[in-house]
């Protein structure tokens, strides 16, 4: 297996990754969120946002981004009729999972961070946030695993 076969087989598996933990969260960890009481609810979401930023993690979400970013100047440099998946593959992640990452979900979860649980407005800022975060994860989600797929077939 070649530099670039390494390289693609690497972006491919972080993105798999990416796109398993956020598919965890929209299938079952927000709706169990969403199932319990607002202040224990959003007490469980501030510990696991605090929980997530691992070196693992971000590794794996961040090293990916990397893999991809020199993927696409490596498809784009060398022949990028050719390149079509690659391209795409990395594109779509780096936008779709990346950028909605620090754009949508990261400000939410800064947000939620200083919220008093136990405030009056709480519960409905519990609910905005939950409508919100969800709909940009499963942005995020479809994003890595589409990634992925064109990843795999480039």
């Amino acid at each position: 297996m070649g530099g670039l076969d390494t390289l693609t087989f690497v972006a491919a598996l972080g993105c798999g990754v990416a796109a398993g933990v956020f598919f965890a969260f929209s299938t079952f960890v927000m709706p169990a969120l969403r199932r319990l009481p607002p202040a224990q609810g959003i007490a469980a979401m501030q510990a696991i946002n605090v929980a997530a930023i691992t070196p693992l993690f971000m590794t794996a979400l961040f090293g990916t981004a990397l893999c991809c970013a020199v993927l696409l100047g490596w498809a784009l440099w060398v022949r990028p009729a050719a390149m079509a998946c690659l391209v795409a593959g990395t594109v779509v992640y780096l936008a779709g999972t990346i950028v909605v990452t620090i754009v949508c979900n990261v400000p939410r979860n800064d947000a939620l961070a200083t919220l008093d649980a136990d405030a009056p407005q709480a519960a409905a800022q519990w609910a905005s946030f939950l409508a919100g975060w969800t709909a940009w994860n499963h942005v995020r989600t479809v994003s890595a695993l589409a990634a992925a797929a064109l990843l795999m077939v480039g």
